[in-house]
């Protein structure tokens, strides 16, 4: 029996037939393992001239496959979370300021044995790997790509590639995404807007046609691919994230797909991201998600496996 921590977002508000988190619970309490789960805004790391604490206050919990009666709470109590066997680190993104101080706080406690809890994803490397940069690191399997505020590269980026998709660096579930054609008169206003709101800059790449035929998002555990399913998006809308409305379709693996994970997949292992969703479009890599993965659910509807239960053996190998 493990002790597992659970950081994510309130599970009172989840959908309990599409969510990976509420999957990934399921699967531990059928081994038998423990659940207590916390917000990350009750999470605290204290210092003193002995010892370090890292604390969160949370609620042990059951859960069960039951609509509107999906999760018991126990009282809520105060708890040191290196007594934790593995906390999974599950609250979505934006990967912004609070993202990147948890896991500078969980990684005081990352590891395995005495004193240690083991965070999936290892919390170092979710913090090195913010989702559309960390996809750089392999430009032979991407789109033409730009990442800056200039507007002057931005411009001779788009007079170059003519068509291409502008979104937030940082940004999640397809929100801030936009698509420009060469006619569009719209750049002006649109890098006018996001950079009066942010200081962050941009990804700009080149549109692919491919994506009104779905985006795929493969799950890869322990750098190794289990699935693909396809995210197609509504009509009207090039944003495939089920977030805004995208629909899951059923889909394999191509030659293509397995040499972008082969690719990629010894490094995932290397750096302890052992749950991770790449997305592909087309014939390229354009995403690749450490901090919250999905898919999970949609995956084991397809496909006839059991993808919660194929993470759990990773991480116990991992524990022994």
């Amino acid at each position: 029996m493990l002790k597992v921590a659970v950081q994510m977002d309130p599970l009172e508000k989840i959908n309990i037939n599409g969510d990976s988190t509420f999957a990934l619970m399921l699967e531990a309490q059928q081994r038998g393992h423990r659940l207590f789960v916390y917000d990350v805004n009750r999470l605290s790391l204290q210092i003193d001239t002995k010892e370090k604490q890292v604390t969160a206050y949370g609620r042990d919990v059951t859960v069960q496959r039951e609509e509107g009666n999906h999760a018991y709470f126990q009282k809520e109590r105060k708890v040191q979370l290196s007594d934790f066997d593995v906390i999974l680190m599950r609250q979505d993104p934006p990967f912004d300021m609070g993202y990147i101080t948890a896991t500078h706080i969980l990684e005081h406690i990352h590891g395995v044995g005495s004193n240690k809890a083991f965070v999936v994803n290892n919390p170092c490397s979710v913090r090195n790997a913010p989702e559309k940069l960390f996809a750089t690191l392999w430009p032979y399997i991407m789109p033409p790509t730009l990442i800056s505020r200039d507007v002057k590269a931005i411009k001779a980026f788009r007079e170059e590639y003519k068509d291409i998709i502008i979104k937030p660096l940082f940004g999640n579930g397809g929100l801030g995404v936009f698509r420009l054609k060469e006619d569009d008169e719209n750049l002006n206003s649109l890098l006018e807007l996001q950079f009066a709101s942010s200081s962050e800059p941009l990804m700009i790449q080149r549109y692919e046609p491919a994506v009104v035929k779905g985006d795929k998002r493969i799950i890869l555990v322990d750098g190794e691919p289990i699935g693909a399913i396809n995210r197609v998006p509504q009509k009207g809308d090039l944003r495939s994230n089920m977030h805004v409305g995208g629909v899951a379709e059923r889909i394999g693996l191509t030659p293509r797909d397995l040499e972008i994970c082969q690719a990629i997949g010894p490094t995932l292992k290397k750096e302890g991201l052992l749950f991770v969703g790449i997305d592909v479009l087309g014939e390229w890599l354009t995403e690749i998600n450490v901090t919250s993965p999905t898919g999970l659910q949609e995956l084991d509807r397809f496909d006839h496996i059991n993808s919660a239960g194929l993470i759990w053996d990773a991480i116990e190998s991992h524990l022994s």
